[in-house]
């Protein structure tokens, strides 16, 4: 079986820790998790990681293609996934009942893999932007309903996450007092707000009308309001 690695960057690796043939899996020793964990460790807002079922992270690894010398890899293999600045960002890992596997998660077809959501639907995905280019990280924003190429590999992505560009990158899609009513919601839930933030009435989102609903439906509403006004 063609090894999803493999599958998302044909024959160019963005990095060599995701070059590792299935027979070094096992072995690998430099793991990426002490300075990831040290970049959680440092974040300026909060961090939740969630638990890991070793059996699962294992699988994932092996289904992906690549160890824990790399960010992805490291993050698999020792989380659930990330709860991030009060749980507006959810990171996939391997896993839990509330928040999908990066492997659940990922198109070897499309050769995309959905790294993280957001609260309010948005979606990062891994992608080359072209075929045979290395794979950046893409935004599907639901104020633009549109795809945006963050011209970022994973790694470095993750590491502006971590240490704090989730405030600017979201400032237009904050309300007073959002910090509680995320925190609330589990990694499966999302905020759908009425006005819709890509309509001129649904900016300020402090007015908007908001309540909790299952983050897929709100990922589909989302993707299918584009398609509708031809977007997608």
């Amino acid at each position: 079986m063609t090894h999803l690695a493999t599958a998302l960057v044909g024959h160019r690796s963005p990095r060599d820790a995701l070059r590792a043939p299935c027979a070094t899996l096992a072995g690998v020793t430099d793991s990426a998790w002490p300075e990831l964990h040290a970049a959680i460790a440092s974040a300026p807002y909060p961090v939740v990681i969630l638990a890991t079922d070793d059996v699962r992270a294992q699988r994932c690894l092996s289904t992906m293609g690549i160890t824990t010398r790399s960010w992805l890899g490291a993050l698999t293999r020792h989380t659930g996934g990330l709860l991030v600045d009060h749980g507006w960002l959810r990171v996939n890992g391997s896993g839990t009942d509330t928040l999908p596997d990066v492997v659940t998660a990922a198109d070897p077809t499309t050769r995309t893999v959905a790294i993280a959501h957001d609260v309010l639907g948005g979606q990062f995905v891994w992608m080359p932007a072209q075929p045979g280019e290395r794979p950046t990280v893409h935004y599907f924003g639901p104020d633009e309903l549109g795809w945006q190429d963050l011209g970022h590999g994973y790694a470095d992505w993750l590491g502006a996450v971590l240490a704090g560009s989730l405030t600017r990158f979201y400032e237009n899609l904050r309300w007073p007092g959002w910090e509680d009513e995320v925190s609330a919601l589990r990694p499966d839930q999302g905020i759908h707000t009425w006005p819709p933030p890509w309509s001129a009435e649904g900016q300020d989102l402090s007015t908007a009308s908001r309540k909790p609903v299952p983050i897929d439906q709100l990922i589909a509403f989302h993707h299918d309001t584009a398609r509708h006004l031809g977007q997608h």
